[in-house]
């Protein structure tokens, strides 16, 4: 193996197995999400925010932030690659409590509204380029980042789109062959995002690793959150589809306010 040297670009190389993962995940995420949103307004037209945050967290934890962080795994340099833990756990959070939010302002209020959609996509698309970023930056290993800009306002372009996407959709559908064609679109579009985000980036090789005591790493982290994310998903779908948490709930039409 070649000796690396110091300001060297280094070339990513991407396990393809693992972008197979983030893809499943994403679209499992989006389509519990998009079966959450039809049961967050009750027949009194009052959200029921238990399954708003279990929508939030179908949507933002499982379908954008493990689709990224598999991603990120998938991601290989000739350097060995760690995880800063609590940016990592920022990350999700916020993925979470804004997905939760964008959703709120979209169809929580009793109605699907036009304006709140519109403030949502901006929201939710801004809030995923924050949280891939960081992600990004959360980044322990032997090289240091570089930013073509043009690619990443072309990511946020993608990400707000992206979301304005998710959001009508959720909202729009009740079919479960129209949500699942709709959860591979969402799938398709968060993955796009992520992928062209993480091709933003230039690496080059610097003398050493920065110390991180709270870094996580290891070659079968990509499946144990695939695993996990999968096991919450189940869980989600189980409690909103059966528990007292379903609670009676009417169409909402696509109306505009």
């Amino acid at each position: 193996m070649t000796p690396l040297v110091v300001g060297q670009l280094l070339s990513p190389e991407y396990s393809l197995g693992l972008v197979a993962l983030s893809f499943l995940i994403s679209f499992a995420g989006s389509l519990v999400a998009l079966i959450c949103a039809g049961r967050m307004v009750g027949a009194d037209g009052k959200p029921n925010l238990a399954v708003v945050a279990c929508a939030a967290v179908a949507l933002g934890g499982i379908g954008i932030w493990s689709m990224h962080f598999i991603g990120m795994l998938a991601y290989r340099l000739p350097v060995a690659i760690s995880y800063n833990m609590p940016l990592t756990t920022v990350s999700l959070v916020a993925a979470i409590l804004i997905s939760g939010i964008a959703l709120y302002l979209a169809g929580g209020r009793r109605k699907f509204s036009k304006t709140g959609w519109l403030a949502g996509s901006l929201l939710a698309g801004i809030g995923v380029c924050v949280m891939h970023y960081m992600g990004m930056f959360a980044m322990n290993m032997r090289a240091s980042m570089e930013f073509d800009m043009g690619t990443v306002a072309l990511s946020v372009a993608i990400a707000i789109t992206a979301a304005a996407a998710a959001l009508w959709l959720a909202f729009n559908l009740r079919k479960i062959s129209h949500q699942v064609a709709a959860a591979a679109v969402m799938g398709v579009a968060v993955c796009t995002m992520h992928y062209v985000g993480m091709s933003a980036a230039s690496m080059i090789c610097t003398a050493a690793a920065p110390t991180d005591a709270l870094a996580i790493g290891g070659s079968y982290m990509g499946l144990s959150v695939f695993g996990t994310a999968g096991a919450v998903l189940i869980f989600i779908f189980w409690v909103v589809t059966g528990s007292s948490l379903d609670a009676p709930t009417t169409p909402q039409r696509a109306r505009t306010s």
